[in-house]
């Protein structure tokens, strides 16, 4: 992925080394299903975080002012850049309104929303309450080493399907599905929706020569391999597709695949 040569977006919020210090235990994929849904769906994730057991508390510090910029979040703030170049010109022209870009909030370990306090163990996701998207560069780390899926267009991936989910807060999908409750089948059609709209930014982002041959895959493998079915396999040796909240791995890809073919958002109607 030739990010290097993407602007840099300036709604990025650093965080990180500024957490309450206190780290979340009995976490890991269950909580990042869980929580992360309740989260999503605009509810207060407190009540079920605060049900974990606390492990020992430590005091971090803010980070230099004087630091220089990482590299972590040059590419982090290259891809956000690119879907609002991508979304500020397509969504009004495919029948959307004017783009709103989100920011991003840089975070580690532990974080304060509109949705209340996260743990890292949720991974990255969307607070509609704040139109924030928060992101943990340990994921990155776990979705390499445990969900064997390398490379840096899958993490481009990861952020513009949060992106994703700001579109449907934007154009008020967010808000009805919230409305019928929760509900595992509705939500498993606004995850593959945003599949498909980070799919949608892959095939603009290659007309402007940001996408390098072999970076599809990447995502599709990513796709893959945080599908509902791969991450039950792997966790309990099972799978229960009645549980699922995100989709299955197979229709995690082809949902990104149509996007990523067609282009165009209105292709992108998983709830029908």
């Amino acid at each position: 992925m030739r990010w290097r040569q993407q602007r840099q977006s300036s709604n990025i919020e650093d965080r990180r080394g500024m957490g309450r210090g206190v780290a979340l235990g009995g976490g890991g994929i269950g909580v990042l299903i869980i929580a992360a849904l309740v989260c999503l769906l605009g509810g207060d994730p407190r009540q079920f975080l605060e049900g974990l057991p606390a492990q020992t508390q430590t005091q971090q510090q803010p980070a230099a002012n004087n630091a220089p910029p990482d590299e972590n979040r040059q590419f982090a703030a290259a891809v956000l850049g690119s879907t609002e170049d991508v979304f500020t010109q397509i969504l009004p022209a495919q029948g959307g309104p004017r783009y709103q870009p989100p920011t991003l909030v840089l975070f580690s370990g532990q974080v304060s929303s509109a949705c209340g306090y996260a743990s890292a163990a949720m991974g990255p996701f969307y607070c509609p309450g704040d139109r924030k998207l928060y992101l943990d560069f340990a994921f990155f780390d776990e979705l390499k080493r445990e969900f064997k899926a390398p490379g840096d267009f899958a993490q481009a991936y990861v952020i513009a399907h949060e992106v994703g989910h700001h579109i449907q807060n934007l154009l008020g999908t967010m808000g009805q599905v919230q409305a019928r409750g929760q509900n595992n089948a509705l939500s498993v059609r606004l995850e593959l929706q945003a599949d498909c709209y980070a799919g949608v930014w892959a095939h603009h982002a290659a007309k402007k020569g940001i996408v390098e041959p072999g970076d599809p895959e990447e995502a599709l493998r990513a796709a893959a391999a945080v599908g509902d079915d791969m991450i039950q396999k792997r966790t309990q040796g099972y799978v229960v597709p009645e549980s699922f909240t995100h989709g299955s791995a197979k229709e995690r890809m082809e949902w990104f695949a149509r996007g990523f073919n067609g282009g165009d958002m209105r292709q992108c109607q998983t709830f029908r």
